[in-house]
């Protein structure tokens, strides 16, 4: 926990420091989730926010770990320029299976990971992976 606490109180100095470049990004944030939500439908992209947070070795499963929690906005789970940024590049639904792609890590293009992951639901009806592609 202050692990989180820490991270948290590091933003809120920067936000304190550059409100205008903080506004900016929650606009582009909240801009995204909407398109996101009006796609797809807000509970899916939860869902797999929430199922990415589950996935092993996946370096922002802090960040995603109460996607499930609908008091939370969904836009607070992406990151379009600070570091660590998180965007979600593409999401596609087929019978029985999604796929996400996502970019994540660097602001530098370059040094910016993108990866694929597919995801199917098991008898419960829950997600889980089944696939995983740089």
């Amino acid at each position: 926990m202050s692990h989180h606490a820490e991270s948290l109180i590091e933003e809120m100095v920067e936000v304190h420091e550059n409100p205008v470049a903080a506004w900016l990004e929650t606009m582009r944030n909240r801009r995204t989730a909407a398109k996101l939500a009006r796609q797809h439908g807000e509970p899916l992209v939860r869902e797999l926010l929430l199922a990415l947070s589950e996935v092993p070795n996946f370096p922002l499963a802090h960040w995603l770990w109460n996607a499930d929690h609908t008091r939370l906005p969904l836009y607070c789970f992406l990151r379009s320029r600070r570091e660590p940024i998180f965007r979600i590049l593409k999401i596609t639904s087929v019978p029985f299976e999604l796929t996400i792609q996502v970019e994540y890590g660097s602001t530098i293009k370059s040094k910016a990971t993108r990866e694929s992951f597919t995801f199917g639901r098991d008898r419960f009806g829950r997600l889980t992976l089944q696939g995983r592609s740089a």
